[in-house]
């Protein structure tokens, strides 16, 4: 059982416990996952888990932070009440790309997005202003986000 499992990682170094169990399973060795777990920590055989992480936040700025109405208390009983904003990124061939979004936090929709190959304040304002063009009320609408540099900055 060893074995096979260090013939597949040499083929696939990264193979995961539970596709070792299903391909054990078609191979007609029989193991219960526990079990299988056990065995790979015993031998060390175990792939520890890459976390991926990239920082697309400074909160610690210069600029005006406005208060935190959502943690105050905020009730949001309908849509387009409150806007939550945020920005992400997706690693691609040529890079990293970032994603502005703006989310109805009572439907959940995404209601502006802007992509773009950085994280300057001009591609959350873009998301911001598409959620305007498209808000269907006229009602009291918070908009809230990590209080990260592009949310704070001066540019008009």
């Amino acid at each position: 059982m060893i074995e096979f499992v260090q013939f597949e990682r040499m083929v696939q170094p990264r193979i995961g416990a539970r596709k070792l169990k299903y391909l054990m399973q078609n191979c007609e060795l029989n193991i219960g996952r526990d079990r299988l777990f056990q065995l790979l920590r015993a031998h060390r055989l175990l792939v520890p888990t890459r976390r991926a992480y990239h920082k697309t936040t400074n909160s610690h700025h210069r600029f005006h932070c406005h208060p935190n109405l959502v943690k105050s208390g905020l009730n949001v009983t309908k849509a387009e009440q409150l806007w939550v904003a945020d920005i992400t990124y997706l690693p691609t061939h040529s890079g990293e790309t970032y994603v502005s979004l703006v989310t109805d936090a009572y439907s959940r929709k995404i209601v502006g997005y802007q992509v773009d190959d950085n994280m300057k304040t001009s591609s959350v304002k873009q998301a911001f202003r598409q959620a305007l063009r498209n808000r269907q009320s006229s009602g009291h609408l918070v908009h809230h986000s990590d209080r990260g540099i592009q949310y704070c900055s001066p540019l008009r």
